[in-house]
């Protein structure tokens, strides 16, 4: 018998609470059942050398337009335009929040910078990086595997204008359509994920600042 849940049209809209309530019937489970929390931890990777060094400090910003994206089941993609949630399985942490601390801690780690900080910590910071997580889901049509598609801003305070756009998509294969294989596949994406958002933002925010010392 298969794992996922029956198909839940991607045009029904429902209200967080009504979504909550009726989790058991919507997955086809006991409602006695215990949910699994994952939270897999980046698997960052080192900087590149050939990243600048800068002097400015940066605040970094994510959030997803969908509720349903930017909640705690876990999403699946089956195939066509139809997403599934995982039965019994839930994110300790929303998808946004995941990519953030990818983000974050990436730069941190590589001395490249002079200061991040998470949007609203109160830190100045001379740019900001907004991220749209537009899709954050396993793929099982096929060989299980997870996608994750972030789009970036980077914004210069002062002048109030966007000096870098862009798009980044990660796909991770994942050794089996299993809740903890298919955790640890988002662990290696969002480090992945990290490292080219981290490279970008420094180049693209160094192109409009003054050379670092």
């Amino acid at each position: 018998m298969s794992r996922l849940p029956r198909l839940i049209a991607p045009t029904v809209v429902l209200p967080a609470i009504l979504l909550l309530a009726g989790c058991a019937s919507l997955l086809g489970g006991d409602p006695q059942q215990a949910t699994r929390m994952y939270d897999p931890a980046p698997r960052l990777q080192p900087a590149d050398p050939a990243w600048p060094s800068v002097d400015w400090s940066l605040s970094i910003a994510a959030r997803s337009e969908s509720s349903l994206l930017d909640g705690q089941r876990v999403l699946v993609h089956p195939g066509g335009d139809e997403l599934q949630t995982y039965r019994g399985a839930a994110w300790a942490r929303s998808p946004s929040a995941m990519v953030e601390t990818a983000v974050l801690r990436t730069l941190e780690d590589s001395g490249k910078i002079l200061a991040v900080a998470r949007s609203g910590s109160g830190q100045a910071a001379g740019y900001r990086l907004l991220l749209d997580v537009r899709r954050f889901q396993a793929e099982v049509a096929g060989s299980p595997a997870v996608r994750i598609e972030v789009g970036a801003k980077l914004l210069k305070v002062d002048a109030m204008a966007i000096v870098g756009s862009r798009s980044f998509e990660v796909r991770q294969g994942a050794s089996s359509d299993d809740a903890g294989a298919l955790a640890a596949a988002f662990a290696t994406a969002l480090g992945t994920l990290g490292h080219d958002i981290a490279g970008w933002t420094l180049a693209s925010g160094q192109a409009q600042a003054r050379p670092a010392r």
